[in-house]
């Protein structure tokens, strides 16, 4: 330790820069394997307690399953053309099931429960992705995107904004309506941060979460736009779009792991110790072992 002080001293005596909290992101020898291939285009990673990874196969209208086990199934099809999905702590899978632009439920015996299916009266966008608090309410992004299973032309929403749904599911509200394409979204584990990535923008903002889930002192977190997002135990954000970035909490670059994808959807943390990454890219499902955790809803 006393070896170790002095080397840094040393170094900044020198004027050369030392990062304190820098960490190697990804275990020793990791190398990022492919588990699966041949999809349409994958999305939206979850992982259950247990750490059973679920995603989604949209335009194949499924939802499949990679076991602790490392065994691949479908667990649901067709599945309302899910995209973004979030396990709750009763063990439901939510879904953002774009097919007719709902927010689902989906309870362990499969069973099916629309819980929000417009706005004002009006079709949402598509749901794309949506993060669970502790407390239970829903943070979710309403982005447009031309889907071909749809019969309108036109966005039936005036904005493309984020909506928060109470706990109890009685209110739903608009708390982002100013970004151009809200897409990614991700909370930290103790419900107080909220950050949301501006896909058009190149842009990703950090929220502060008040008690009845609006939201306040926006800033922005860094120039980068993300398709999905997750968070690590150690405040890690991270970004997907070429590959998987990752940011630190003060929003600096500290990792980038290439995937060898036309592009990267979405990300989360899986496995029995949720130590490592599964990563949704276009035909592919990829995994790399980490040093940190996932925390959370994943």
């Amino acid at each position: 330790m006393k070896k170790i002080f002095i080397t840094i001293i040393i170094l900044l005596l020198f004027g050369i820069k030392v990062n304190l909290n820098a960490q190697e992101i990804v275990a020793s020898g990791a190398q990022l394997e492919k588990l699966s291939g041949g999809f349409s285009f994958t999305e939206g990673p979850a992982s259950d307690t247990d750490g059973n990874v679920f995603f989604t196969d949209q335009p194949n209208d499924r939802i499949l399953q990679w076991s602790t086990d490392d065994i691949l199934t479908t667990w649901m099809k067709p599945s309302g053309r899910s995209n973004g999905l979030s396990f709750d702590k009763e063990g439901n899978l939510w879904s953002c099931a774009d097919e007719n632009n709902q927010l689902w439920k989906i309870g362990p015996g499969k069973e099916v429960e629309v819980i929000v299916e417009g706005y004002n009266n009006k079709l949402l966008n598509g749901p794309n992705d949506l993060w669970i608090t502790p407390a239970g309410g829903v943070y979710f992004s309403d982005p447009y995107y031309q889907r071909p299973w749809w019969d309108h032309k036109e966005m039936p929403q005036n904005c493309q904004c984020v909506y928060y749904l109470s706990p109890d599911g009685s209110k739903l509200n608009r708390v982002v309506d100013n970004l151009q394409q809200p897409n990614g979204i991700i909370g930290t584990p103790d419900g107080k941060i909220l950050y949301v990535t501006d896909i058009k923008d190149n842009k990703t903002y950090s929220y502060t979460v008040r008690k009845d889930g609006s939201l306040t002192a926006a800033e922005l977190f860094c120039e980068m736009g993300s398709d999905g997002m997750t968070i690590d135990d150690q405040g890690n954000l991270y970004l997907t779009n070429k590959g998987v970035f990752v940011f630190n909490k003060k929003g600096e670059q500290i990792k980038h792991i290439e995937v060898p994808e036309s592009w990267t959807a979405n990300v989360c943390f899986g496995g029995k110790d949720k130590q490592s990454l599964f990563i949704t890219a276009s035909k592919g499902l990829y995994r790399i072992r980490l040093n940190v955790k996932g925390v959370g809803s994943q």
